[in-house]
């Protein structure tokens, strides 16, 4: 179940880099979520055009499967948030809609993932945080589900269950490890601020829904597979486009150059 892993007391070096990316996403999240909760949509816009700065800041000293990565990740989430949100109803952000920071922010979510997963923090002691999460993760679910909260977790329970699924059978165990401190920590801070509420009822199996649901994180590790799982592919696709492109523009110099003959041959 753990081959996946990194090996026992795996080396692995503390770039500060990592660690940067990581505690930069986490302040963000917490300063922006807390002025949305009372902010105005021009607020909204101001910071989705941060947060786009940002993002695009940190991919600079990042390779280009990475880079791809967190295109892919941008791209399949937002189409989830607004499918998720504003379709199905599933949560609800203040003003009804998916704000312009959002979008950026996945990509920075998905790249502090990234970065913490590969750190050597994680790498170092990837056994005992695995042990940590399932221990905190699964307890939460447990109290969802259990009569003592006023509002049940049935939602929350299942999703714990996924979340195992990805963390020891999936190919990338240490990226929702990581993915699992940055959601929460977002999600917890976002519906306490008010800035989204989860449906008290999910509405496509109709079960209980906690605001957060205990395994939200699972919903991030399909984001996380998603984008890890793309980026070969999309890279692939994109090589053989530019060398089409390159192909093409090489044939019309030939081209060229056989006009040009024949007309001084004329």
């Amino acid at each position: 179940m753990l081959r996946h892993f990194p090996p026992v007391n795996a080396t692995a070096d503390h770039r500060l880099r990592d660690y940067f990316i990581a505690s930069l996403t986490f302040i963000c999240v917490a300063i922006s979520l807390n002025i949305d909760a009372s902010g105005s949509l021009e607020q909204q816009n101001t910071m989705g055009l941060i947060a786009w700065t940002f993002l695009a800041a940190l991919l600079y000293g990042e390779n280009k499967e990475v880079r791809v990565q967190v295109i892919i990740a941008v791209a399949f989430a937002t189409l989830g948030e607004h499918f998720a949100s504003i379709y199905m109803g599933g949560y609800t952000y203040r003003f009804g809609n998916v704000p312009a920071y959002v979008p950026p922010g996945h990509g920075m979510v998905y790249l502090t993932a990234v970065a913490l997963a590969r750190s050597g923090l994680f790498q170092k002691y990837a056994r005992s945080i695995a042990f940590f999460v399932v221990l905190v993760c699964g307890t939460w679910s447990a109290w969802g589900i259990s009569s003592y909260p006023e509002q049940g977790d049935q939602v929350g329970a299942l999703l714990f269950c996924v979340f195992l699924i990805y963390l020891f059978k999936g190919r990338s165990p240490m990226v929702y490890l990581a993915a699992f401190f940055i959601t929460t920590w977002l999600e917890l801070i976002g519906t306490a601020a008010g800035t989204w509420k989860w449906a008290t009822i999910e509405p496509v199996m109709s079960l209980s829904q906690g605001n957060p649901p205990s395994g939200v994180a699972a919903w991030y590790c399909l984001v996380d597979a998603v984008a890890i799982g793309g980026a070969a592919p999309l890279l692939r696709l994109m090589q053989r486009g530019a060398d089409w492109i390159g192909i093409e523009k090489i044939d019309k110099k030939i081209h060229q150059r056989e006009i040009h003959q024949r007309v001084r041959n004329d």
